[in-house]
């Protein structure tokens, strides 16, 4: 599976209440993965910064566990100016070793290099299309894929919507978005309903 990744919580949520019904097994391990998960995880999103955010944040996830940047998320939303990406196309090599140097977020000069310059790419596709949002959700014909998937071992780590978008991207020079970091980007932003069937949230999305 294309493993959950990035939201919109405080750094110490409360508990997410119970809910009827069951909730897909991956975010059953602790508080934080449920509260993303019944709050933000497939829910269709539509503002250019939020979307940069998540973005952003799954390129940062590659090789690390999704709870790990959900933990580390405040802080990365300060250190990335809460992902303006106008602003964090202007980084100079200074904001670099600013961010080296925040043990906050993750110290990997790569992806803080890749986010640097995704971001101007980001607006690259503004600019063309007149919001990120028009261009990204054109890859799913402007509305969710509704998936009906029983069990976590169902789920794919990419598609054919995934390879398209990430070869775009490419294309366009961004870097760190490969299919896998796509189609996990694609479930959380709510282009595909990867929920399992018996799991609450599949109904209500």
């Amino acid at each position: 599976m294309a493993r959950p990744r990035a939201t919109r919580l405080s750094a110490h949520p409360a508990p997410a209440r119970r809910r009827p019904g069951n909730r897909c097994v991956w975010a059953e391990g602790s508080a934080l993965m449920r509260a993303y998960h019944d709050r933000e995880w497939g829910v269709p999103l539509h503002n250019d910064r939020r979307l940069f955010e998540f973005l952003i944040l799954e390129g940062m996830q590659a090789g690390l566990s999704w709870e790990t940047i959900l933990r580390k998320r405040p802080q990365f939303r300060k250190a990335f100016d809460r992902f303006d990406p106008a602003r964090v196309a202007r980084y100079t090599p200074r904001d670099v070793w600013r961010l080296l140097g925040d043990a906050g977020i993750i110290r990997n000069r790569l992806k803080i290099t890749a986010a640097i310059n995704n971001a101007g790419r980001f607006r690259e596709i503004q600019r063309e299309f007149g919001s990120f949002d028009r261009y990204v959700w054109r890859f799913v014909g402007g509305k969710p894929i509704r998936n009906r998937f029983r069990a976590l071992r169902e789920i794919p780590a990419q598609t054919r919507e995934a390879e398209a978008l990430s070869k775009d991207l490419g294309r366009r020079g961004f870097s760190f978005v490969g299919p896998t970091i796509c189609y996990a980007f694609m479930q959380a932003v709510g282009m595909v309903n990867d929920h399992t069937i018996e799991c609450f949230r599949y109904r209500r999305l």
